[in-house]
C-alpha cells in the first residue's frame, strides 16, 4: 500500500484537522456536548482534576455549558458552588445521600414537598436512615427533635401546598447552634425573594445548602427538569460532588442551554408572576365559596410576619413573591364541587410543576399529606394555583366562570 495514500472520507471526517478561530462572541453560550473530552498527552491525561472547574476530564464532570450554568445559579442564588442535577428530587436526594448513613436521623417540616418526605419514608429508610416530622411553624418542635442522630435538617420557605411561611431565620439559627446541615429546598424564593446564604442582611447567617428545582422559574418554559445544589461550604461542596460523581449524574447540553437562555429574564418574570398572583389570591378571597386564601405576602397568612421580616422588609414595598397561592374552599363545599370547579377552569390547566408561561391548578388531600394536625388551615379542600404569563384579567375571569358553575 502506498505510504501517501490519503486516508479514507470516513476517517478524515472523524478525525478532520480544522479549528475554527478564536474570538467569537455572542450573547448566548455556545452548546458543548461531550461524553468523551480529549487530552493532547498522557501527562496532561494525568494531571487533570475533575473536582473545580480548571479543566475538562469526562462530559459527566462537566464541559463549558455545565459550568457556565453552575456558576450563574451559584450567582442567582449567592453561594460559591454549584452542582446540577437531572431534577429538583435528584439534587434533594443527592444532598441525603451525600450527608446521611445508617443510624442517622433527617428532620423534615410537615408541609414539605411530598416526594422529598417519600424519599425519606421509602428509600432512606430503607438504608437505616431514620426521619422525624417538625411543626413548621413551632421552632421549638424543631429544638426538641434535634438530637445526637440529627445530621440534617430540611427547610422550606413557604411550605408546599399550603404555603405556610416559617421562621427561616430562627430555624437556620437553631441548625447552626446544634451543629447540624440545614439544607433548604429554595424553589420558591429562586434566589430573588430573599439571599438564602444571608439570611440577616449582615452576612452572619444563613443555610448550608441550598437546592432549587431549576424545572421551574430558571427554566421558565415547563419543558426542561434540573435541579442544583448551591454551597458557601468548600468541605460540604466535596462532600456533595463525591456523591454526584459517584450516582453518575449529569444534565444534557441542551437543557442547560435553555436555563442559561431563560436566567436574563428570570427578575423580570418572577414579578410578573408575583403582581398577578397577589391579585388573584385578594380576589379569590372576597367569594362565598372560599374559606381561606394562603399567601405569604398576604396578612393572616400563616407565616406572613415571617415572610414581612424575610421578604418584606428586605425588597422594601411589596416585598418580593412566586406565583403560587392556595385557597381553603369551605367545609360546606363536597369534593365533587370542588373537583367540578378545577374541571370547569379553561386557562388553569390540570397539571402539576409551577413557574411556566401557563397557569396551573391541582386539588389537595391534606389528610393523606401530613401527619400533624393544621389548626392554621380552615377546614375543607385544598386546592393550588400556580399563575403563569396570561393576562390576569382573563385569568380573573376564567376562576369567575368556574366558581359559577361549580358552585352557583
Amino acid at each position: 500500500m502506498s505510504q501517501s495514500r490519503l486516508p479514507a472520507i470516513s476517517t478524515q471526517l472523524v478525525h478532520h484537522d480544522y479549528v475554527p478561530p478564536a474570538g467569537f462572541h455572542a450573547p448566548q453560550p455556545a452548546v458543548h456536548k461531550a461524553s468523551t473530552v480529549l487530552f493532547p498527552n498522557v501527562a496532561a491525561m494525568r494531571a487533570r482534576e475533575w473536582k473545580d472547574k480548571t479543566s475538562y476530564t469526562y462530559g459527566l464532570h462537566g464541559t463549558p455549558t455545565t459550568y457556565q450554568l453552575e456558576e450563574r445559579i451559584a450567582t442567582l442564588e449567592g453561594g460559591s458552588q454549584c452542582l446540577l442535577a437531572p431534577s429538583g428530587l435528584a439534587a434533594i436526594a443527592t444532598v441525603a445521600l451525600a450527608l446521611l448513613r445508617q443510624g442517622d436521623e433527617v428532620l423534615l417540616p410537615d408541609n414539605a414537598y411530598g416526594p422529598s418526605k417519600a424519599l425519606a419514608e421509602a428509600e432512606l429508610a430503607h438504608y437505616g436512615i431514620r426521619h422525624q416530622m417538625f411543626d413548621p411553624l413551632d421552632v421549638q418542635d424543631l429544638a426538641a427533635r434535634i438530637n445526637e442522630r440529627t445530621r440534617l435538617v430540611w427547610l422550606e420557605a413557604p411550605g408546599s401546598v399550603t404555603l405556610e411561611f416559617p421562621d427561616l431565620i430562627a430555624q437556620t439559627r437553631l441548625c447552626r447552634e446544634r451543629g447540624v446541615v440545614s439544607a433548604l429546598d429554595n424553589t420558591w424564593g429562586a434566589g430573588l425573594a430573599f439571599a438564602p446564604f444571608d439570611l440577616t442582611g449582615d452576612g452572619s447567617l444563613g443555610v448550608d445548602i441550598s437546592v432549587h428545582a431549576l424545572t421551574k422559574y430558571p427554566s421558565g418554559g415547563g419543558d426542561v427538569l434540573m435541579g442544583s445544589m448551591t454551597t458557601r461550604d468548600q468541605r460540604l461542596h466535596l462532600k456533595l460532588k463525591l456523591a454526584h460523581m459517584r450516582l453518575g449524574l449529569g444534565v444534557g447540553a441542551n437543557d442547560a442551554e435553555a436555563v442559561l437562555r431563560a436566567l436574563p429574564s428570570i427578575a423580570l418574570r418572577y414579578r410578573a408572576h408575583d403582581v398577578a398572583t397577589r391579585e388573584l389570591a385578594r380576589w379569590m378571597a372576597d367569594q362565598p365559596a372560599v374559606a381561606q386564601v394562603l399567601h405569604p405576602a398576604l396578612p393572616g397568612s400563616p407565616g406572613h410576619a415571617h415572610w414581612q421580616q424575610l421578604c418584606g422588609a428586605a425588597h422594601g414595598g411589596d416585598g418580593a413573591a412566586a406565583g403560587l397561592f392556595s385557597v381553603v374552599f369551605d367545609a360546606s363545599r363536597s369534593q365533587e364541587q370542588v373537583d367540578a370547579f378545577c374541571d370547569a377552569l379553561r386557562l388553569f390547566r390540570l397539571g402539576y410543576s409551577w413557574g411556566g408561561p401557563m397557569s396551573l391548578v391541582v386539588p389537595y388531600d391534606l389528610g393523606e399529606m401530613r401527619e400533624r394536625a393544621t389548626p392554621q388551615l380552615a377546614p375543607g379542600t385544598v386546592v393550588r394555583f400556580c399563575v403563569g404569563l396570561e393576562d390576569v384579567q382573563d385569568l380573573r375571569a376564567d376562576l369567575a366562570q368556574a366558581l359559577r358553575q361549580a358552585f352557583g
